[in-house]
């Protein structure tokens, strides 16, 4: 029995190898087949969620750091021979420069109206009152730029209808992947962006290269880019006598108190603008990746009592008309220095859906925090009295 079995026992393991090689060679081929033709990658100083490599043919890969790949090419019924078919099933692959964009991330809108590709942007899932933005809400409520209801509820027949080759996802799309799902049966490539996690407040702006590579505007967003870091490395942190510790806050419907946790890119911003985050130390004992927690208002006290400078955030709850309102949230605010010094300040309600004005944000925290502010010629900020 042992003799009958040793020569197919052979030639079982000659053909398992055999098979084996070939699979090997075929994606050592296929990475050589990518390496053969690259040609260079985006050059990318702050950002640490995307990143792009160029090949040749025109061809454009994107690798987002939640592993969604994106295959960018001029003409996706023509792709050259070489890539590996394989691969690229795995990819979602869109046709640039896009035309008909359903955008569904309000924060991608701003950058994509920097890098000139608004018009293009056919449709969105923010209604006319929630943008803070008044060129694009004017644009929402005529029409211009359609609301085809929520993300996670959008008109299926108006995407059709509006003939979408590509839709603009934030990650609250991976609550619904129904949704995304959905969209993609119909054919429409969905990109999920993810600007809102980076760390590092140039990083968040510096997406607007990738949406000049879809848009076909890619100089415009460079030049808008290279502007915006040239006002950053221009802040005079000299002129902030002593950092000021900083305490950037809002106050939810139950009393709770929304921080931004340490090291997140508007703590950056505040450092960068020569001030210290009074926060800084706190841990959150949610594990998410949100880059806000709450803090119960003893908590917050403990921490921020004695911060030389607030800034309300108003994009959460509203803003706030005069110190007076912030007393009215809460007694314990009455002993705040800075609401003594009456060194209080709220951000404008467009604050964070215009991502593109973050190097200008720092230029006026940079002067809120040297005492060179005031409410003429500020865009972000104001101060309450």
């Amino acid at each position: 029995m042992k003799v009958l079995r040793t020569p197919l026992l052979i030639a079982l393991l000659l053909l398992v190898f055999g098979l084996a090689g070939c699979s090997g060679s075929s994606e050592d081929g296929a990475g050589d087949a990518w390496e053969d033709h690259l040609t260079g990658s985006m050059e990318l100083k702050y950002a640490d969620q995307f990143h792009v490599d160029y090949y040749e043919d025109g061809i454009s890969v994107v690798t987002v750091e939640d592993g969604l790949r994106y295959l960018i090419t001029e003409n996706a019924d023509n792709l050259p021979e070489w890539l590996p078919k394989d691969q690229v099933s795995d990819m979602t692959v869109i046709t640039v420069p896009v035309h008909s964009v359903y955008n569904a991330a309000s924060s991608a809108m701003d950058s994509i109206d920097a890098a000139g590709g608004l018009d293009s942007v056919i449709m969105t899932s923010t209604q006319a009152g929630d943008w803070g933005i008044e060129k694009i809400e004017k644009l929402v409520e005529n029409d211009t730029i359609r609301y085809i209801g929520k993300y996670r509820a959008p008109d299926y027949e108006a995407l059709i209808e509006g003939d979408v080759d590509l839709a603009i996802e934030s990650t609250m799309i991976y609550h619904s992947p129904q949704i995304k799902e959905a969209i993609e049966e119909l054919g429409i490539p969905v990109l999920v962006e993810r600007s809102s996690y980076e760390s590092d407040p140039l990083g968040r702006l510096e997406w607007i290269k990738l949406y000049g590579l879809l848009f076909g505007k890619s100089d415009e967003a460079q030049a808008f880019f290279d502007e915006a870091v040239a006002k950053v490395e221009g802040v005079d942190t000299d002129a902030v006598a002593e950092a000021p510790s900083v305490a950037f806050f809002s106050v939810n419907s139950n009393g709770s108190v929304v921080v931004r946790k340490p090291g997140d890119y508007v703590t950056k911003m505040i450092e960068t603008a020569g001030g210290t985050y009074a926060l800084d130390g706190i841990t959150s004992e949610e594990d998410n990746a949100l880059s806000t927690m709450n803090m119960q208002m003893e908590a917050f006290y403990d921490k921020a009592v004695d911060a030389d400078i607030l800034i309300y955030n108003s994009t959460i709850e509203g803003g706030l008309e005069g110190i007076s309102d912030l007393t009215a949230l809460s007694d314990k605010f009455k002993d705040f220095a800075a609401v003594k010094s009456g060194n209080v300040w709220c951000t404008d309600a467009s604050t964070f859906q215009r991502t593109t004005g973050a190097a200008d944000m720092i230029v006026e925290m940079n002067k809120i925090f040297a005492g060179a502010a005031d409410d003429s010629g500020m865009e972000y900020f104001h101060k309450l009295d």
